[in-house]
């Protein structure tokens, strides 16, 4: 969390220097040993200044976002260590959200975490499962759920381990992780010793992520680790270079603390884990605070890639070797370090298309006084910095944590959204510039690979000032659009409401597999409209230690039909062609491929068939303000 660069970054003007061709010229060496000597140096920080705003497009942005918590039944606060002060880096790191469908009922539910204080808690604090009402509102299910728990929870990863039809849970914590198992009726067993994930010894689990790596249709286990710590050899505020901020004594860490190693674990196919680790070729990234972790194929060959936002130190990729292990490329590939070549202090990681064309980018939040990145992927997992020739550089007064890359209005442009908030609640005493709770922020995209960053524009809820962690996207109230779950330390959750206008359609593509993990995990899905082509994957987690709405949502402005592409996590390829509906309806399309068996189900139809789009497969239903909702169930064999 401690901004770790020094000088102007070349982000903050613009450059046409690719220091990933730099690397590949020899220089890698160079950087690694740059970066390395600056993690001795303690805490830094720097004062560059951010690119100059541009005049503001006149655009109307359609999407408008709303709190609506409250009147939604989430009134439990997320209970992060001190509200004034905080003591120890555990009390500041804060933690995630889900949204998951835990009863398979088509609405999305909320999972949030929480974590403790030092001494004693609040009664009542623990993680939370709500059950979505189908009304706008829900019920806390916790106890009935069986997921009470008290700890340091950090992160959630979501997806189907044991392939029986049900979402699980797992949870990364300070101290020891677990795993939730679904039970199928409503609620899940505490499993994390019998499938053999517990730890003997304290670690400090952040980043998590399902991936199946070795593509037998078993969703593996990665966990990033962020530090070791224990509080009886902690550091007080203000003890060494490393436990000051500015001058001002605060919290120690992670520089001064020693690195957490990442783990890996193999899916044994019959409810339980093998560590693989040091086999898997993990164990030979140390020395990294490790913390939001995603997985999918970034170089699209067809197996899972796993990118971790680190902080603090170059943040890690993974690339498979397609035979069980991996290799780690974050500096040769360029998503480890900024573009002139310093580590930076990575939180939350979003995943998706910002420029159409047709591959998954990264944007990568951090602390103040620095940008967040935006990586563009050249399709072969090589990734260069854009967020100058982006306009992303405007924008550097606040800590970002939970982000993605999302279409909020619709319009086939996916856009950028993040929440904020300090770590040092007691610093805007003596330096008022930096305040703790600080307003959300969208970057419209404008096309182009160029953004525009709305605050107040997009709503109240996007410009009221919190101090937030996690974020998950996702549609609760299946209107076709995206709203959006956040986490507020030491006050209540928010629920964004989208209040989109306009009439642009859509399409959520729902996808399970047989040969693949039931939860459809790693699947990269392009979507075909308006000369356009968008990229989305189905993602275990990310944003900063989130798991979003497993539906991919793809806004499609205007277009009135589109060709779909699935690339399954098992390797097949599948193509749907001429999804199409009327030019003067309004429209919503859910695309759902579900794969079964032929023999239980001779009457479906091969894949390819030509069923797209034919009534006998369609189905259709009123829903909320749009005239129809169209969903086909394609199913079919292989």
């Amino acid at each position: 969390m401690i901004d770790s660069r020094k000088g102007k970054p070349s982000i903050f003007r613009p450059t046409h220097f690719s220091r990933r061709n730099f690397v590949r010229l020899g220089m890698g060496a160079a950087l690694s040993l740059r970066a390395t000597r600056l993690l001795a140096q303690g805490v830094s920080s720097h004062t560059a200044k951010p690119l100059p705003r541009p005049a503001a497009s006149g655009r109307p942005f359609n999407a408008h976002f709303v709190d609506v918590a409250a009147a939604a039944g989430l009134h439990a606060p997320v209970i992060y260590g001190d509200v004034e002060i905080k003591k120890y880096i555990v009390e500041s790191t804060g933690c995630g959200c889900a949204f998951i469908d835990y009863d398979n009922d088509g609405w999305m539910d909320l999972f949030l975490l929480s974590g403790t204080r030092l001494g004693s808690a609040p009664e009542g604090t623990t993680n939370r499962l709500y059950k979505n009402n189908r009304d706008g509102t829900f019920t806390d299910v916790t106890e009935k759920a069986g997921l009470r728990s008290l700890g340091w929870a950090c992160g959630v990863c979501i997806g189907d381990y044991n392939n029986d039809g049900f979402d699980d849970i797992f949870c990364s914590n300070f101290g020891q992780n677990a795993l939730y198992r679904n039970n199928g009726d409503g609620t899940f067993t505490d499993v994390t010793k019998a499938a053999g994930l517990w730890n003997d010894q304290q670690r400090w689990g952040a980043g998590c992520t399902f991936v199946d790596y070795d593509r037998d249709g078993h969703l593996d286990l990665f966990v990033s680790n962020y530090v070791r710590f224990f509080f009886e050899h902690a550091p007080a505020p203000g003890e060494n270079n490393n436990c000051k901020w500015k001058g001002i004594p605060v919290e120690c860490g992670p520089r001064g603390l020693a690195t957490g190693k990442h783990s890996l674990y193999r899916n044994n196919g019959d409810g339980t884990f093998t560590e693989v680790t040091q086999q898997a070729g993990i164990s030979k990234a140390a020395s990294t605070y490790g913390m939001t972790a995603v997985a999918a194929d970034f170089d699209e060959d067809g197996w899972q890639d796993i990118y971790v936002a680190c902080d603090s130190t170059p943040s890690l990729l993974f690339m498979n070797n397609r035979d069980g292990t991996f290799r780690e490329e974050g500096v040769l590939r360029g998503p480890a370090l900024s573009e002139d070549g310093m580590e930076q202090a990575g939180m939350g990681i979003g995943v998706g298309d910002y420029d159409l064309d047709g591959h998954l980018d990264l944007f990568k939040t951090h602390f103040t006084d620095d940008a967040n990145i935006l990586y563009h992927n050249d399709g072969k997992g090589n990734f260069d910095d854009a967020t100058g020739s982006s306009r992303l550089g405007v924008e550097t007064r606040f800590v970002c944590w939970g982000a993605g890359i999302v279409d909020l209005d619709n319009d086939g442009l996916p856009d950028l959204f993040m929440v904020t908030g300090h770590v040092y609640p007691h610093v805007e005493r003596t330096l008022p510039q930096y305040s703790y709770k600080t307003p959300r922020a969208v970057f419209r995209n404008l096309g182009k690979g160029v953004f525009e960053e709305l605050i107040e524009a997009a709503g109240p809820a996007v410009a009221a000032a919190h101090c937030s962690r996690g974020c998950a996207f996702g549609d609760f109230d299946n209107d076709g659009d995206v709203d959006i779950l956040i986490v507020n330390l030491n006050e209540p959750p928010s629920l964004l409401r989208n209040d989109l206008s306009g009439k642009a359609n859509w399409i959520k593509v729902k996808l399970e597999g047989v040969k693949s993990n039931r939860s459809a995990i790693g699947a990269r899905v392009l979507v075909h409209y308006g000369g356009k082509t968008q990229a989305q994957a189905v993602l275990s987690q990310s944003s900063f230690f989130s798991c979003n709405d497993p539906r991919l949502h793809f806004g499609l402005g205007d277009s009135t039909a589109a060709d779909i592409d699935v690339y399954w996590p098992s390797g097949l390829h599948e193509t749907f062609k001429q999804m199409k509906f009327g030019p003067d309806e309004r429209l919503g399309v859910e695309f759902r491929a579900e794969f079964f068996n032929g023999f239980n189900h001779p009457q479906f139809s091969p894949p390819n068939s030509g069923c797209c789009g034919s009534t006998y497969f369609g189905q259709v239903t009123s829903k909320y303000n749009l005239p129809r909702i169209v969903q086909f169930a394609l199913r079919f064999t292989f």
